[in-house]
Parts: structure tokens; C-alpha cells; sequence
């Protein structure tokens, strides 16, 4: 561990009025919930094209669904890590904290962080195909597959693939990101694109970046500092006040 890179780097947080953390899977792994490209990844074991496309959910929504249930248990059964509290403690600190997130698991907003946009959408909500209404998680769950009083079919509301991300909130994030003073990425490679444009954003505006993951990414070369290790260890060392937080890191 660099201890200068690590005190300048605390020293520009302290400094700062506006913060944006910009997160993905893995925050969620260290909850025990699996990601996506890692060894154990779900990707490794199942085809993404069977379970998270629209045109495959309308041709076999029961298998669809059968899948989403076990990971809407997985994620209840989840609580929010040290990296999520830390981010939600921040909010006592900043101005302005504003979490980015590729998660779908809603841990940011349970371990109490208020601003939170969701790019891929957010597996407690659903929603009908036919009329649009929405639910949460006053659905029948024992039913293998859901539907709306209006007779249409009810989905996870969650982005699959080939489908554009959520406008609002896609141009909310674009705007923290361009106007924040620090922005942290935290557990993502950085590769999954449109939400990886946010590091860009902020890159182009001067916000000083800080990246915190496992190992190297091909992000890190945007990074003004770069901290491996697990984002529950990490962040709440990199955040706290005192001088000494930066000793025996990893």
C-alpha cells in the first residue's frame, strides 16, 4: 500500500464537497451475492440469453422467472456490507453523496443511503408488460408465473440485454458525475457500457478519481489512485478523518 497515495487521496475526500460512488458487483459479492463475470459467476453457469431477454422471457417465462425467484431470495436473504454503511455514512460528512449503481439488489438504499440511481434497474420491483403497472413485492411469488389484473404477463424490472437503460436516471447520473469533486469507483471492471461512461464523464470534468477493487481493472489507468483490496475493508478506512487509517490496509 502506497501510505502517500493513500493520505493524498484522504486528504482530497476531506477537501470535497461533492461525491459520487460508482459501484457494481463487487459491492454485492461481499454481501454473498454472486457476480456476473467472476469464476463463480451465474454467467458461468447459465446462458445470459436465456435468462435476461425479453424475446426468450415472452417464449418461456416460467423458466424465466423460476430463476428470478431464487435470486430475489438470495438478495433478501443478503445484507447490506461495511462498503455499503460506509457509503451511507458519508452522507453525514458531504454536501452531496450520490450513489451510481449497476447493482440490482437495493443494499445501497437498505443500509440508508438516499441518492441512488439505479442503471439496471432494481430486482425488488416489477412490473406488467401489457399496462406498465407496477409492483413490488405485493406479487404472488409462489406463482410460476405472474400476472397483472389487466391479464399481462409481470417482469422483473431489471434492464436485459438489448434493452436501453432508464432515461431518467441514466441523465441524473450523467450530471453527478460531471459536477462531483471526487468519484469512487468501487467493485467494477468498468467494461459494461453505457453505465461505464459515467468514469468518463467525470474524467473529462476534473473530478479526481479513486478506484477500489480486487485487482487492476482496465479503468484503473483513469484512476488519479487505486486501492486493491475488498471494498469493506477499504472504504471505511479510506473514509474515515484521522491521519492513521492508511497503516496496514491490506
Amino acid at each position: 500500500m502506497n501510505d502517500e497515495k493513500f493520505q493524498e487521496a484522504k486528504e482530497k475526500i476531506n477537501n470535497a464537497s461533492s461525491i459520487v460512488f460508482f459501484t457494481g458487483a463487487g459491492v454485492s459479492a461481499e454481501s454473498g451475492i454472486a457476480t456476473f463475470r467472476g469464476v463463480d459467476g451465474i454467467w458461468t453457469k447459465l446462458k445470459p440469453e436465456e435468462l435476461a431477454n425479453f424475446d426468450n422471457f415472452l417464449k418461456n417465462p416460467e423458466m424465466v422467472w423460476a430463476w428470478y425467484k431464487y435470486r430475489k431470495e438470495v438478495v433478501n436473504e443478503s445484507k447490506p456490507n461495511p462498503a455499503h454503511l460506509a457509503i451511507a455514512e458519508a452522507q453525514k460528512r458531504f454536501t452531496e453523496v450520490t450513489v451510481i449503481t449497476q447493482n440490482i439488489d437495493n443494499l445501497h438504499r437498505r443500509a440508508g443511503s438516499k441518492t441512488v440511481y439505479e442503471l439496471h434497474g432494481n430486482i425488488q420491483r416489477n412490473y406488467c408488460v401489457k399496462c406498465g403497472t407496477f409492483y413490488n413485492n405485493d406479487i404472488d411469488i409462489e406463482d410460476k408465473v405472474p400476472k397483472c389484473k389487466c391479464g399481462g404477463l409481470i417482469r422483473p424490472d431489471i434492464v436485459w440485454f438489448g434493452e436501453m437503460l432508464p432515461e431518467s436516471e441514466f441523465e441524473l447520473s450523467e450530471i453527478a458525475s460531471r459536477n462531483c469533486d471526487i468519484f469512487v469507483i468501487v467493485g467494477t471492471s468498468g467494461v459494461v457500457y453505457p453505465a461505464a461512461n459515467m468514469i468518463f464523464y467525470a474524467k473529462e470534468s476534473g473530478a479526481y478519481i479513486i478506484e477500489v477493487n480486487i485487482e487492476r481493472t482496465e479503468v484503473s489507468y483513469l484512476a488519479n489512485a487505486s486501492f486493491f483490496g475488498k471494498a469493506g475493508t477499504v472504504l471505511p478506512r479510506l473514509l474515515e478523518l484521522d491521519d492513521n487509517s492508511g497503516q496496514n490496509l491490506l
